[in-house]
């Protein structure tokens, strides 16, 4: 009545009669498996953290300072022009006959800056052609209007101090301003 059923000893661990081994893994398997995984847990966190931790430290752009000193008023030549702050201020220093003030680097067209040419006497914008006198009013080209002035006064250690937060414009009638230049 019971049968004894006896499985044969030539199927015992067979491939074949197990459908559970192909899926089974082996101990090799399974470390290579597991340092994968670490390898990529630790990449990401990784990866996370130097976000964190560029978040932290933001990029900034650098401005240069809006109020600085140029040196004394006997520094400059007469009817010329100091482009030593241009590229650090974007400023250009002028003294006439009777007066020192600094001008803007930027024309009034579309924003380019403009090139000082000593032989010609004159700001030439390389863009599109407008032309300025030593003084920054236009005279050819399509810019609308003179370059802008800024403050300039004379600091209490004798230097002149040029104020970028505060211009003038000719078309304003602002060069009239006394804060607008320097009396030498």
């Amino acid at each position: 009545m019971s049968e004894d059923k006896k499985i044969p000893a030539a199927s015992v661990g067979s491939s074949s009669d197990n459908p559970f081994k192909s899926s089974s893994m082996e101990r090799r398997g399974f470390f290579k498996w597991l340092s994968l995984g670490w390898l990529a847990f630790a990449g990401a966190t990784g990866g996370f953290f130097t976000v964190m931790i560029r978040f932290l430290f933001p990029n900034v752009l650098f401005e240069p300072p809006q109020t600085f000193k140029i040196g004394f008023p006997d520094d400059y030549s007469t009817n010329a022009v100091d482009i030593s702050y241009k590229k650090q201020f974007n400023v250009w220093v002028v003294r006439d006959d009777e007066t020192i003030f600094a001008l803007s680097t930027t024309c009034t067209h579309l924003g380019c800056t403009p090139n000082w040419l000593q032989t010609e006497g004159k700001f030439k914008c390389p863009c599109h052609g407008s032309g300025f006198r030593m003084t920054g009013i236009n005279f050819e080209g399509p810019a609308p209007r003179p370059l802008e002035r800024y403050k300039v006064s004379i600091a209490n250690d004798g230097r002149i101090l040029v104020d970028k937060t505060k211009s003038f414009k000719w078309e304003k009638g602002e060069w009239e301003n006394p804060e607008s230049y320097l009396t030498v």
